[in-house]
Order: C-alpha cells, then structure tokens, then sequence
C-alpha cells in the first residue's frame, strides 16, 4: 500500500451513489494520476462491483464480516469482496462499530486472503488493543468531530500525535491514518505533521460544491 493515503469514504451519501459514485471514483483517479499519489475510494456495497471495474485506484469495502464461504445469509465476507476486485476494508467504523472479538476474527480472515485492512479506532486505549491484532492501518477517528468541519489534526493535535506514539510502541509496522472532519489542504499537511501516513475522509469530500478542487487541495498538501 503506498503511503500516505487519502481514503475518500462514500458513506451513503446521494452525492456518492449509482452514477454519482463513479464520477466522483473517477475524480479520485484522475487527481491521483495527476499528483501520483494514493487516493482510494470506499463505496458502497451495490457499488464495489462496477467501480472497482472500472477505476485502476485502489477500491475498498466499508465495512466486512468475520466469515469465510459458508451458510452466512446476509453477510459479507473478504473473499466474495476481493473475487470483484476489492483491496481491503474499513474494519469498526464508528457508524458500524464490531467489538474486539469480531475485529481480530475479521483480521485474520482478511490476512489469509491478503487483503489491506484499514481498522477505524475512537480512542488511544482502543487503539492500543487493536494494534495488537497487527492491522495495517489505524485509522484515527473522534466521533464528534466526523462531518463537523473541525479537522482533528488542528483541533486535538496533542491527542492525534500521542496516538500515533502509541500506536507504535506497540507495533511499529501498524501505520495510522487521521479521519474526523478533515476538509482542507492545511488540515492534511498538519495530519502528516503529527506523524500520520494520510487521511481519512468523508462528508469533505463528497459533499463539498467542488470534490476535484477539495482533492487537488489535499494532493498539493502531501506532494
């Protein structure tokens, strides 16, 4: 996975689903090209399979269960994700939250299928935990401040950089990335700043009037 990262999160959002979900995929792509940096898209599950067809930017899944083939009805396992073309998944989204058994489980299914996982984490003490499980990227989130405006780099720098030292304490091959309100060029700069390897983001992208203008804003931060 090339470092740092820019993870343009779709969430539900009407701005990123169907057409508009390839469009802004393809925007990603082409100011990625453009930068030659790492810009990756999670869409939504009805999307994976045509966008991941048809960008050459790495895909990911928002969210996957801890289940191998079998008789799991309604589940979501890593390897009908990574037979369409799917790179990883965001692990425990704060808005689809696992408990620590379900992360390691979903882990060591997403590591036999050699798939990047990217776990999402609210806290330092649960960051702690879930380094210990060897994920390859931590994904730094306050709850609050996700689709606030208030970038977490500038608003708790303390709290993001003791994270990232702690993180590596740990296990300094987990990398961690900043999430929660991140929404321009200056908020990444300072992300990277604190130690981060990229960023996280969501409602600053998509729902911005200009996502082109927003990534290129990013891609010159980080280039």
């Amino acid at each position: 996975m090339k470092l740092p990262l820019i993870l343009v999160n779709f969430k539900c959002y009407e701005e990123a689903t169907g057409k508009n979900a390839l469009k802004l995929a393809k925007i990603c792509e082409e100011v990625a090209k453009k930068y030659n940096i790492n810009i990756s898209v999670a869409p939504q599950f009805t999307d994976l399979y045509q966008i991941s067809k048809k960008v050459k930017i790495p895909v990911f899944s928002q969210h996957v269960d801890a289940v191998e083939k079998g008789a799991y009805t309604g589940h979501v396992s890593p390897l009908a994700l990574k037979e369409i073309g799917v790179k990883g998944s965001l692990i425990s989204h704060s808005e689809k939250k696992l408990s620590l058994k379900e992360i390691k489980e979903c882990l060591e299914i997403m590591k036999r299928h050699k798939m990047v996982s990217i776990v999402c984490a609210d806290s330092i003490i649960r960051g702690k935990e879930i380094a210990k499980f060897a994920p390859d990227l931590i994904a730094y989130e306050d709850p609050f401040l996700i689709g606030s405006g208030q970038a977490i780099s500038r608003v708790k720098p303390d709290s993001v950089k003791n994270f990232v030292e702690s993180i590596e304490k740990i296990n300094p091959r987990v990398k961690v990335l900043c999430g929660a309100g991140i929404t321009s060029g200056e908020d990444v700069k300072k992300a990277l700043e604190l130690g981060t390897k990229g960023i996280l983001v969501s409602s600053g992208v998509v729902k911005a009037k200009n996502p082109r203008k927003v990534l290129e804003d990013f891609a010159k931060a980080i280039s």
